[in-house]
């Protein structure tokens, strides 16, 4: 297997009506080609000869739209199970339903994590009245990805479509939660402009906090994370594309071209996954 992608957005289902912010993240990642399917999809991934951590965002509080369910993202992977695994989504406005959802889709659906966004589902993550979801996720042993630092959507758009950038800063926010919950392996997503410095002390200093540098091109990723990826940080950072924005071969084909140690690279696109991910294959 080349590598693990630890950050793939599943197709929406069909006769679902797109995400509210769909129209602006492709225009911001200058998607030109019509959505891909499922099984356009999982062509691909194995083509690529790699696995893909799939999910969707609960944001119907939030932003009004109806979620791909846990159901859906649970079928992905039984019916392509060589080429994915999934976490789940939950609501996290919704209160002992959401605790209640996450369970399900740990314990009878077969995912392994949890994927939260701040910034779309509108909540500050490190706020007391979220901690029973964290309380959950450790009960259960299983990670959190958090969206950290820019969001895409609402960019250029009158007051960001009304999302706030808060929400996705590493300090105050994972840091808290890192630190109130020592055995819940967290994830943050993406470089977090313009908090990288931020991200890369909350990593250093939290060892149940890991990176994965999806969003971005490999080429402008900031440069201060790539020394630290080829250093202090090479046991704590993982590969993720944020597909369908950016496709996993681009992604990597641009990261070849990084000089980072050859130990460091099969770390990072494979290695430190296995750490936090269950389900992966040895």
């Amino acid at each position: 297997m080349r590598a693990v992608d630890t950050h793939v957005h599943v197709p929406r289902k069909e006769g679902l009506n797109e995400y509210t912010i769909e129209d602006g993240l492709r225009r911001f990642f200058k998607i030109k080609n019509k959505p891909f399917s499922i099984e356009e999809m999982a062509n691909m991934y194995r083509e690529w000869d790699m696995i893909g951590v799939v999910f969707s965002v609960d944001t119907k509080t939030n932003m009004g739209d109806l979620p791909d369910t846990n159901d859906y993202v649970s079928e992905i992977i039984s019916t392509y199970p060589e080429q994915f695994v999934g976490f789940a989504t939950i609501d996290p406005w919704a209160g002992n339903l959401a605790i209640d959802e996450l369970e399900r889709a740990v314990t009878e659906l077969g995912l392994c994590g949890l994927k939260l966004h701040p910034v779309h589902q509108g909540f500050p993550p490190n706020d007391e009245r979220f901690y029973g979801i964290y309380e959950k996720c450790c009960k259960l042993n299983v990670p959190i990805i958090f969206h950290t630092g820019f969001a895409a959507a609402g960019a250029g758009e009158p007051g960001g479509a009304g999302l706030k950038l808060k929400y996705s800063a590493p300090i105050p926010h994972i840091d808290d939660i890192a630190a109130d919950f020592p055995d819940l392996n967290i994830i943050m997503a993406h470089p977090a402009w313009p908090w990288v410095d931020e991200q890369i002390a909350v990593a250093l200093h939290k060892s149940n906090v890991y990176i994965d540098l999806s969003g971005w091109s490999p080429k402008y990723i900031p440069s201060q994370l790539i020394r630290e990826v080829n250093s202090r940080l090479q046991d704590k950072v993982m590969f993720g594309s944020d597909f369908p924005y950016l496709k996993p071969d681009r992604w990597l084909n641009e990261f070849d071209q990084l000089e980072l140690k050859p130990e460091v690279y099969r770390k990072v696109i494979f290695e430190n996954a296995r750490k936090v991910i269950k389900g992966l294959p040895d």
